[in-house]
């Protein structure tokens, strides 16, 4: 593989791995971006995302810049936020955190915003918002406990995973089904393909 279609994913979720997998993208080095993802005085959840996703990015180049082996690839980071309105849910930590998150989006429509940012071996920076709405059932106290014994919430924001038991919640959603579950497929291989990654490149060898 030449240099420049190396590529780093500013990221450690498993989520995000598989899915760049099924979209046929093997990335070439999985960093992990820690940044402080408390929102700003009255951030608004979509300018989170963003300004979360170029962080991570930036902060996973940075640390790469030091290595002696480094070479100039693609840089690719991403955040997803989970609100109702303009309240941001967290990344559900705790029991009561699941089982709060779970209580307000009860039969309530709420919104994903995913930031995706690349960073391209020539150093531009561009960065794509994704929004899903979607609404959930109303969920009885018991079906909440349920869902939180079941501990697939931990670490997902607004604190379920809709590509497991919470998808049973779902009555509607209406956009990318992949942001969701934290990366837009779409919008990542668009974003790839026109800075010049080249995303098909391995699809004939995937033949079963």
């Amino acid at each position: 593989m030449s240099i420049l279609q190396k590529l780093v994913l500013a990221s450690g979720s498993p989520r995000r791995i598989e899915l760049l997998q099924q979209a046929g993208i093997e990335p070439d080095r999985v960093l992990p971006a820690d940044v402080d993802e408390t929102p700003l005085r009255a951030e608004h959840p979509r300018s989170l995302a963003k300004r979360l996703s170029k962080e991570k990015a930036e902060k996973a180049l940075a640390s790469l810049s030091t290595e002696d082996d480094y070479a100039p690839g693609f840089v690719l980071a991403a955040d997803t936020v989970v609100a109702v309105g303009r309240r941001i849910l967290p990344k559900a930590e705790t029991l009561d955190d699941a089982s709060n998150c779970l209580g307000l989006l009860s039969g309530r429509s709420h919104r994903v915003y995913s930031g995706i940012c690349l960073i391209t071996p020539g150093g531009k920076l561009r960065q794509r918002l994704v929004e899903t709405r979607v609404r959930f059932k109303r969920l009885p106290r018991d079906e909440i406990n349920a869902y939180v014994a079941s501990g697939e919430w931990r670490g997902k924001a607004g604190g379920y995973a809709v590509q497991g038991l919470a998808g049973s919640f779902v009555v509607k959603l209406v956009g990318s089904y992949t942001n969701v579950v934290g990366l837009p497929l779409y919008e990542t291989v668009a974003l790839l393909n026109g800075e010049g990654f080249k995303v098909h490149a391995s699809w004939a060898s995937a033949r079963p």
